[in-house]
């Protein structure tokens, strides 16, 4: 009689250059977790798209490599993995200025910043918490909902824009057409694609869903469609696709404004008449998959730029969902904090965690530019410092993103920087303020493509524009020297 499987461990993705401190890591974290490793942006990436199953956890040094001294590759590592992976938890530990470090890191994306030094024990315990924190998210989305209850409770909240939200689902939910689902970046969009097929009449059926920013390029062609033997280095053999294997169920294409402009004419081909090739095939094949697509981005506008084919977006869009940023949500705010308390709370096996009567007027005012990504982040950390307790509004001024604060300026202007405009005019120098203003924008945006690693798309979403908006800000400025 062969001995019961050993229970799966959770994987962890480490990101350090030092050998001495991976090595060191990787036998304290090894009792826990199943433990990969890389020493810079690019192999963290490639080791993250070579894992049979994703990890649960990446912690990730902020000085890497080619600048090992600065922040600036942790960063953009921490965008690059979120990208790939939207549910993976990200724990920052670094050396640098911890304060400034993890207030953008978190706002980023990365769920715990943690200072170097730490004691093996106390990175063990908080990256186990995490681990909890994610079978208790996994276990609790059929069953935390009730017995009886529907596919739209995964939509926390009764505010207008969510009871939109849950109309626009139930009425094109059935339908045979394409979904364009729009909206910001961690606001929920892969939630609706899932309800928008679990309430159709192909939920029995395949639902498969693919991140088109999360691949390369080159490879996203053989992984909608399939490929044949032979059709490329390393094809040793025949290979299906994601519409094959989507058959007549569902296939949610996330990222869509990503999908380079030569594949985007393929994707047409499929939308207006079913038909697609493997790669490396002649002998066209058939897809009955309905196409939900979403995207962050105004595909409107950029089709009209030229960075999306116009054919493409309309047959998208013949249905249009717009998921509502978490701003814009109101109570929701605190339905949500307590909806997410509760499971991680539970996970841990501590005592509830709440917020006083200041906290909860300071939650609410916080516009959450993380959207709901960004809440559930913070009630994680909430949850591990305060539980059994109130969380008082010193407390949670800690854990938001002063780049987002909603304190008004003091009476009478900006504060420091009205103070330091009027000191230098005051000086009699000789100024043009569009010169000024252009020497800002220009240092904007050099910082932002820096932290983008080129990726023109990431840093408009960094600098809160539209990534059409970029080019012709990059052209100016270029035009200008």
């Amino acid at each position: 009689m062969s001995a019961p499987p050993l229970p799966s461990r959770p994987g962890l993705l480490l990101v350090d250059d030092d050998p001495l401190i991976v090595d060191t890591l990787a036998i304290v974290l090894g009792s826990r977790f199943d433990v990969v490793s890389a020493g810079s942006h690019d192999a963290a990436l490639q080791c993250l798209d070579s894992l049979p199953q994703p990890p649960a956890i990446a912690l990730v040094d902020l000085g890497l490599p080619p600048v090992p001294h600065e922040p600036t590759e942790g960063y953009r590592l921490v965008t690059s993995l979120l990208v790939r992976q939207p549910s993976l938890k990200v724990v920052v530990l670094s050396g640098q200025d911890a304060e400034a470090a993890g207030r953008h890191a978190r706002a980023l994306g990365a769920v715990e910043f943690v200072a170097k030094p730490v004691r093996p024990s106390e990175l063990l315990r908080i990256l186990g918490d995490l681990a909890s924190a994610s079978d208790a998210e996994s276990a609790s989305r059929p069953a935390d909902r009730g017995a009886g209850a529907g596919p739209l409770d995964a939509l926390i909240g009764e505010s207008a824009p969510i009871a939109g939200l849950k109309t626009q689902i139930r009425l094109c939910a059935d339908s045979p057409f394409p979904v364009l689902i729009e909206g910001e970046s961690g606001s929920g969009k892969e939630i609706a694609a899932a309800a928008l097929h679990a309430l159709s009449r192909r939920q029995a059926r395949a639902y498969l869903a693919l991140n088109c920013a999360a691949i390369s390029p080159s490879l996203v062609e053989p992984t909608l469609f399939g490929f044949a033997k032979g059709a490329f280095t390393g094809a040793v053999g025949a290979k299906a696709g994601y519409f094959e294997e989507a058959q007549d169920g569902t296939l949610f294409l996330d990222e869509i404004g990503e999908l380079p402009l030569e594949l985007q004419a393929k994707l047409l081909r499929v939308l207006e008449n079913g038909e697609y090739n493997r790669v490396g095939e002649t002998q066209p094949r058939k897809s009955r998959a309905r196409i939900i697509a979403a995207t962050n981005r105004d595909l409107r506008a950029e089709s009209r730029a030229g960075a999306f084919r116009p054919d493409l977006y309309h047959r998208l869009s013949v249905f249009t969902i717009r998921v509502p940023p978490l701003r814009d949500l109101g109570d929701d705010k605190l339905a949500l904090f307590e909806h997410f308390a509760r499971i991680y709370a539970a996970a841990a096996g501590v005592p509830p965690v709440a917020l006083d009567a200041e906290a909860r007027r300071l939650w609410l005012e916080y516009p959450f530019p993380g959207n709901v990504r960004e809440l559930r982040n913070i009630v994680i950390r909430l949850v591990a410092k305060h539980h059994g307790g109130n969380v008082a509004v010193c407390d949670l001024e800690t854990e938001l993103d002063s780049g987002s604060s909603i304190v008004p300026a003091p009476a009478g202007g900006s504060g420091g920087l009205e103070a330091t405009a009027q000191a230098e005019l005051e000086r009699g120098e000789p100024f043009v303020l569009d010169a000024r203003l252009a020497l800002w924008e220009r240092a904007y945006v050099t910082a932002a493509m820096k932290l983008a690693g080129g990726n023109v798309s990431k840093a408009a979403r960094l600098l809160g524009i539209n990534r059409t908006t970029l080019y012709s800000r990059m052209a100016a400025l270029d035009r200008e020297g």
